[in-house]
């Protein structure tokens, strides 16, 4: 009875480790640093009030669970001005974070992959003279979707450059009376490594 118990937790054991495998083979994580400019339209916000464009810096972590879809989720921090009546008030800060399905134009494996993406972010505005763990005034989170492509170049199995382009749209901070979405257009380059 007991060693047919102990076979019995082996060959479970055995089976699970045998499934968990036959899920995770394809699958590939990546993490990258990404660097570029954000340009932001509909940028009055109201009241005389407007956001200047800045550069970003965003960091990404891929999981890619089929030879042609993956996932990826990441934060991103955004640089801006306030200005008022065109006066720059100070930089401002945009703090992000993000989902985006992935569909890949190339099977994995491929040394080139362009993919285009689509998902949702929220963002929090911190204004000049604040910071986000500072508590006080806030823009509050603001959602919104978000879509975009990009290319991925393999060094080899290691190594990525990635090229993105994404636009996202989220509701005006601070409550001043603008209308309508805030679009951020970015475009940027990044380094990453296949986990």
């Amino acid at each position: 009875m007991i060693n047919n118990f102990k076979t019995y937790k082996l060959c479970m054991a055995a089976a699970m480790l045998c499934a968990a495998s036959s899920i995770a083979f394809g699958q590939t994580a990546e993490f990258t640093i990404s660097g570029g400019q954000d340009n932001l339209t509909n940028k009055d916000i109201g009241s005389g009030y407007s956001l200047g464009s800045g550069a970003q810096i965003a960091f990404r972590l891929t999981l890619n669970t089929g030879s042609w879809i993956g996932h990826e989720g990441g934060y991103a921090y955004n640089r801006s001005h306030l200005n008022l009546d065109g006066q720059d008030q100070g930089g401002m800060a945009i703090h992000q974070g993000f989902y985006d399905f992935l569909f890949y134009l190339t099977k994995e494996g491929n040394m080139v992959r362009p993919f285009a993406c689509g998902g949702v972010q929220f963002a929090n505005f911190v204004p000049p003279g604040a910071s986000v763990t500072q508590g006080g005034v806030q823009g509050g989170n603001k959602f919104g979707p978000n879509y975009g492509g990009g290319l991925k170049f393999f060094v080899n199995k290691k190594w990525i450059i990635r090229l993105d382009f994404r636009q996202y749209m989220e509701g005006k901070p601070f409550d001043l009376g603008g209308s309508g979405q805030i679009k951020q257009n970015v475009a940027s380059i990044g380094f990453g490594i296949g986990l």
